[in-house]
């Protein structure tokens, strides 16, 4: 008799790590909920958790904190994908963070409003009483990234402290808190970018246009090719630098900070070679990561995502 040996392929065991996840956060917390920024980690986020608890509900919101600077393909693809999973939605805008003092908007030519987002982020899981937060993050994207477990512990003020994290032997994962602390659990820790195109590809995922190569107007400010809209104000010397270019969006965030790379990547197998390529993270293309060597972590620390 014929045995037929049975492989799951390194996808699978992701996926299947990755759900394992998310019906552990639900299993365990009282009131969780999903990070979504409208990029390509969130979007398979939610893809794996309607999986997860399919063919119920998504068992907790999805939210997302707006700068009011997004791209609008985002907030387009954002509503149209919600109706799509049939989930529910909650928005945190950090214009009523500043409308109501808890924060100041930055002045000045390259002001941005991407470091605010703490705020409403903490301000937005205490008003919602959330206990987990679920975030996309991936050990491969930034080193400070690398530092997290898949149960992060944020204490009462949402601070993270990476030099105290709770073991994770054998994939036995302590959600156990004190009143008013919170988690942040990163389902895709062990996902490269690779990894997410792959699955994006597999899956048949639909994903905002700005991840596809397209002719748009842009500028060079440090370094960093980034999108003429109406949030920037662009020095006379950024001026000179303005043009058309085919570029396209390794990551998506606010549109003051992220930056676009020369690409006639149009579609996902293009991508794909391309990435394969690549020799710079997707946070390299990221201004706001730039702004000091451990401008990421400062943020974790603070209640950043």
């Amino acid at each position: 008799m014929e045995h037929k040996s049975y492989q799951v392929n390194h996808l699978k065991q992701l996926e299947s790590e990755a759900i394992y996840i998310l019906r552990e956060t639900a299993a365990q917390f009282e009131k969780p909920a999903l990070l979504f920024s409208g990029g390509k980690d969130s979007i398979v986020m939610a893809w794996l958790a309607r999986k997860a608890f399919y063919p119920a509900k998504l068992p907790f919101p999805l939210v997302h904190v707006d700068t009011g600077h997004n791209f609008p393909e985002t907030i387009t693809y954002r509503d149209d994908f919600v109706e799509q999973i049939k989930a529910n939605l909650v928005v945190g805008l950090v214009q009523d963070s500043i409308d109501q003092g808890r924060v100041q908007e930055e002045k000045g030519p390259k002001a941005s409003r991407n470091a605010l987002q703490t705020v409403t982020l903490l301000d937005t899981i205490e008003q919602h009483g959330y206990d987990a937060c679920l975030g996309g993050g991936r050990r491969d994207e930034e080193k400070a990234r690398a530092k997290e477990r898949f149960f992060s512990h944020r204490d009462e003020f949402g601070q993270w402290d990476p030099k105290n994290q709770r073991p994770e032997l054998w994939n036995i994962f302590n959600g156990r808190k004190q009143h008013g602390e919170h988690f942040r659990v990163f389902p895709l820790s062990n996902w490269t970018e690779m990894d997410v195109w792959q699955y994006i590809k597999a899956e048949e995922i639909p994903l905002p246009s700005l991840y596809f190569a397209s002719e748009r107007d842009v500028f060079t400010r440090d370094g960093v090719i980034l999108s003429q809209t109406d949030f920037i104000t662009m020095l006379p010397e950024e001026q000179a630098t303005a043009r058309k270019e085919v570029v396209r969006f390794r990551t998506i965030g606010d549109a003051t900070c992220t930056g676009a790379v020369l690409s006639t990547a149009a579609t996902i197998d293009d991508i794909i070679e391309e990435v394969a390529a690549a020799r710079q993270t997707e946070r390299g293309t990221r201004s706001d990561d730039k702004r000091s060597e451990t401008a990421m972590e400062d943020r974790k620390k603070q209640g950043y995502f």
